[in-house]
């Protein structure tokens, strides 16, 4: 296998990690233009992040100070960075003399200190997106002075008298990117564009620029796919906006290093990527309430699942969705995928709500999920309403009965997958008729073993497992031992074979596959374990089990993933393995044709 090539489609997410005892946490501080200065958080240990992903490498949480005749900080840290942060703030500068603090958008990990900073300095104007200055006043719960921005709005800093350089904020709204309330903040002084969570990636080290593309870019991809695949209409609607402006010199993210050095590179991959996935224009709006309950990450987690199955996603937020806009979203979408809602909605969102069902088609598959608000309506009255209004039913009811863990956003994943499945079904079936026959019944001669690939997963909030079917596997590498797996990117296993993850590769017998591949290929509904009434022999691998009526099995670890267009090609090095029966034979799976399994 080649190693990463910055500019190829790869991913390569983190795998969970258990956090250590005494987390590593630093500062950097450093001048990245003229009068402009990065203060950047480096949380060395972090394991997970937002919708239940791990992490490989860490993360950072970047902020800018920007001085011209007045003073600006964009953004502030983690709260966790309380006891080290303002210190070297204040050895830059007095709070007192910073004269704006610009918010690209509240959540916590960028605006947790923005209270104290309200403390030091109560004459600060805060300068953000009109509903991220809603969302502040109930995350601060202090009075400060406020302007709300919107695209073409600017700030003008004025001139540095040591440097010559006018700095001039020029503001972008960016919504969706991956909150309702980003805004994009352009210096037209420097060239930079700060973007936030937009264009970043969790990769924690002490470059402040992109030095090194092939070791970032698996973290870029990975990032991009979690974060903004589910939001592929939006990123292009803020690109388009990107592409009126000067020049940009630097994308200032919220996370990771700063893009300068290949920029033209991350961008194009940026909008390749997401041009891919908003062709056609069928696709589901999966609806949440942004701040409320767990609504951000389990709508999230539903969009993900939609976009494995190739099937086009846009994340709506009914608190913050111009009436007009969103019921055009609604009446437009082939599907659509409500939350519980607050049982006494304010007048503002119970508005929201009529124009939702008001725009509801009758042809539309609905779904609904639990928001775990703590005051929601009941999810069986939401479903109920939903079909009194005759839209077809995409998936159960998704019920939270607690704090939402691991296994909970897994069946949302997946049931994400099946609806993203029923968008796509025509366009599957049509494929599969437009192969040639001749084409299609020769590579149906590939012949391949027949396996079951198995994997487990424990994380701080829980367990994750996943099993299928598996025949495109070969070896691929003796030193050190390696083997190649083709996984179908709407497989539910997927996610649980990225690198760095372990899994099980379970080799079947000839005399006794039958019933194990009758139960492997059975549908599972979301969520659903898929080891009931399977023999399996718990800890002998680290992957995952071992099924008791396997020929022999591998214990693997994941080391490259390649993309194709349908399939992810896993290529993972052979750790352990071990055979039951020297003398029994692998089965055989012989396919006539070769446009599907």
């Amino acid at each position: 296998m080649v190693a990463a090539n910055p500019s190829s489609p790869q991913t390569n997410p983190p795998a969970p990690s258990t956090p250590a005892p005494n987390a590593r946490l630093s500062l950097q501080c450093e001048p990245i233009a003229a009068d402009t200065t990065t203060i950047r958080s480096l949380d060395w240990d972090r394991s997970r992040f937002d919708i239940e992903f791990g992490l490989r490498n860490g993360t950072t949480y970047n902020a800018f100070l920007v001085r011209g005749e007045r003073t600006a900080l964009i953004d502030t840290s983690h709260l966790k960075f309380e006891s080290t942060w303002l210190p070297l703030l204040q050895e830059q500068i007095d709070p007192k003399a910073i004269d704006y603090l610009i918010v690209s958008h509240t959540e916590p990990d960028h605006s947790g200190l923005i209270g104290h900073l309200i403390d030091l300095n109560p004459a600060i104007e805060i300068v953000a997106s009109k509903v991220a200055i809603q969302f502040l006043e109930n995350q601060v719960h202090r009075p400060f002075n406020s302007r709300a921005v919107k695209s073409g709005d600017e700030l003008d800093l004025g001139t540095n008298p040591d440097s010559g350089v006018q700095h001039r904020f020029e503001f972008l709204s960016a919504p969706n990117l991956h909150w309702p309330d980003t805004i994009f903040s352009f210096d037209h002084g420097t060239g930079i564009l700060y973007t936030c969570d937009a264009f970043g990636l969790h990769y924690c080290s002490d470059d402040v620029f992109d030095v090194d593309p092939g070791a970032i870019a698996p973290d870029f991809r990975f990032y991009y796919d979690c974060l903004m695949g589910p939001n592929a209409r939006s990123v292009l609607q803020a690109m388009k906006r990107m592409d009126a402006l000067p020049a940009i010199t630097t994308v200032a993210v919220g996370h990771g290093p700063l893009l300068r050095h290949h920029l033209n590179l991350w961008l194009g991959d940026y909008r390749a990527w997401s041009e891919g996935r908003s062709k056609g224009e069928a696709y589901a709006a999966v609806c949440y309430l942004s701040q409320y309950g767990f609504c951000d990450r389990i709508s999230q987690a539903i969009a993900r699942g939609i976009g494995k199955a190739e099937a086009q996603v846009q994340l709506v937020d009914l608190r913050a969705t111009d009436p007009q806009e969103l019921s055009a979203l609604i009446g437009e979408a082939n599907a659509v995928v409500v939350p519980t809602w607050p049982a006494n909605p304010d007048a503002e969102l119970q508005a929201s709500i009529g124009t939702l069902l008001a725009a509801l088609q009758p042809k539309q598959w609905v779904a609904c999920y639990d928001a775990f608000g703590g005051n929601d309506e009941p999810i069986d009255t939401v479903a109920s309403r939903l079909r009194s209004l005759g839209q077809k039913e995409a998936f159960a009811p998704l019920r939270i009965r607690q704090v939402p863990q691991a296994d909970d956003y897994q069946r949302c994943e997946e049931a994400g997958t099946d609806l993203g499945q029923l968008l796509t079904k025509a366009k599957a079936i049509a494929a599969m008729k437009a192969l040639d026959g001749d084409l299609d019944k020769a590579l149906g001669r590939l012949s391949g073993g027949l396996y079951v690939v198995t994997a487990r997963q424990q994380t701080d909030d829980g367990e994750r497992s996943s099993a299928m079917v598996a025949s495109w596997v070969s070896q691929a590498s003796f030193d050190p031992p390696g083997i190649t797996v083709a996984v179908a990117k709407d497989r539910a296993i997927e996610a649980l074979m990225q690198v760095g993850d372990r899994f099980v590769l379970n080799i079947l017998r000839e005399d006794n596959h039958q019933q194990l591949l009758r139960h492997f290929l059975k549908r599972f509904p979301p969520g659903a374990d898929r080891f009931a009434g399977v023999a399996t022999l718990d800890g002998v691998a680290a992957g995952g089990p071992v099924l008791g009526d396997a020929l022999a099995f591998l214990g693997c670890r994941v080391a490259q993933r390649l993309e194709g267009p349908d399939h992810w090609i896993i290529y993972a090095e052979v750790e352990q393995g071990n055979v039951s029966d020297t003398e029994a034979s692998t089965a055989v799976h012989h396919r006539k044709v070769g446009n599907h399994y």
